[in-house]
């Protein structure tokens, strides 16, 4: 464990990552994004060419095809992602730090052989099944159950919102086995598409990230082999509590990219729109929005960079990475909304990337845990003993 103070500063390796992912996403997504966004098509030949560069397999190791990077790093490509495309952003921090981080923290060897190269590489897409119709914020109270049977267990139930649900094809879901344990009788299982009794549900059409894929899935009678029972049997629950740890800091990098392309679009707008014979910028109503909007960017990056810095560090960052996510995500939320107020009716409309990201924001406080069970977290945390 690591006992330096946090400082945020960028190692060379650091910056040429943040300027090769920042140079990525405006040649390759920024001209497409409201393409994806108004057919909610996947945008898979932008993740194969993400994977390509090692961008879909940032935590895994070398040894398993990966780009064997930290935390640091991860935030870093998902800030400037969201920066261009919230949506594509979403989909690369839930193939990184969800189906495919659950594999590499708690696979087996011949698991992570298997599963993590094709993962890393983008050649596959993963998703990761916990929230269910009547479990969302309550992720303990779900009902899908798995019962051994021979060489197989055999999973029913269903799952809500799973990102990737349509596109994917190895999944890591959420089940009980055995009802009397509470959430220590809650395992974890990785399935392939074309499983005996696995059935892709309804695509959702939503309001925004609208390029990343939503689905249902339904398990009936559906063969899962022993072997790919996932960590230790009972343990699926709290190994997906940690997983969820590393995705608070992706979504709170998610939420500041996002925020900082609202500051960044709002920039350019009120420098070149005039009102009443002047630039809007040169108004000082509007100058305190952007001030505002800088001032909570700036500490809700330094918020997430701690947090991610601490898991990078072996250091304890529960706490921590739910306060990013909580601050980030509310500070994006608003971001979003002021910059749809400086923008005028210009806000309102799909020419102009404002529009998009007010859509997009709302899921940020939202998914991953909402702001209500960061608070929780963060409370819990404050009380111990």
């Amino acid at each position: 464990m690591s006992t330096q103070p946090f400082l945020l500063e960028l190692t060379e390796n650091q910056i040429m990552i943040r300027d090769t992912i920042r140079d990525f996403a405006e040649k390759n997504i920024r001209p497409v994004i409201m393409e994806y966004d108004e057919s909610q098509k996947f945008p898979m030949e932008i993740m194969q060419q993400l994977g390509e560069l090692g961008f879909m397999g940032i935590l895994v190791p070398e040894e398993y095809g990966g780009a064997g990077l930290g935390y640091i790093e991860y935030a870093l490509i998902i800030e400037e992602l969201a920066k261009v495309d919230p949506s594509m952003a979403l989909s690369v921090a839930a193939h990184n730090g969800l189906c495919t981080n659950h594999i590499n923290l708690f696979g087996n060897e011949e698991q992570k052989r298997k599963y993590l190269p094709d993962l890393a590489s983008g050649k596959k897409i993963g998703a990761w099944g916990l929230t269910e119709a009547a479990s969302g914020s309550d992720a303990a109270g779900l009902k899908s159950y798995a019962v051994r049977d021979g060489d197989y267990w055999i999973l029913n139930g269903s799952k809500q919102f799973t990102t990737h649900g349509t596109v994917g094809e190895t999944y890591v879901v959420m089940a009980i086995t055995n009802k009397d344990a509470g959430k220590k009788g809650i395992s974890a299982f990785i399935l392939e598409k074309g499983f005996e009794g696995l059935i892709i549900g309804k695509k959702e059409n939503k309001l925004g990230m609208r390029a990343s894929d939503t689905t249902q899935l339904a398990f009936e009678n559906c063969k899962v082999p022993k072997e790919n029972l996932l960590g230790q049997e009972g343990m699926g629950f709290i190994n997906s509590m940690q997983v969820l740890e590393g995705g608070r800091i992706s979504i709170a990098a998610l939420s500041v990219g996002l925020a900082q392309g609202c500051l960044d679009a709002s920039l350019k707008y009120t420098n070149e729109r005039k009102q009443f014979g002047k630039f809007l910028s040169e108004f000082q109503a509007t100058q305190f929005k952007l001030a505002e909007m800088h001032t909570n960017i700036e500490a809700a990056r330094m918020l997430t960079y701690r947090a991610a810095w601490m898991k990078d560090n072996g250091i304890p960052n529960t706490k921590e990475a739910a306060e990013a996510k909580l601050f980030a995500s509310e500070i994006a939320e608003k971001a979003a909304s002021e910059a749809v107020q400086l923008f005028g009716g210009y806000g309102y409309i799909k020419e102009y990337p404002v529009e998009k990201f007010y859509r997009d924001v709302k899921l940020l406080t939202i998914g991953e845990g909402t702001s209500e069970i960061q608070r929780i977290v963060i409370a819990k945390d404050l009380l111990k003993d």
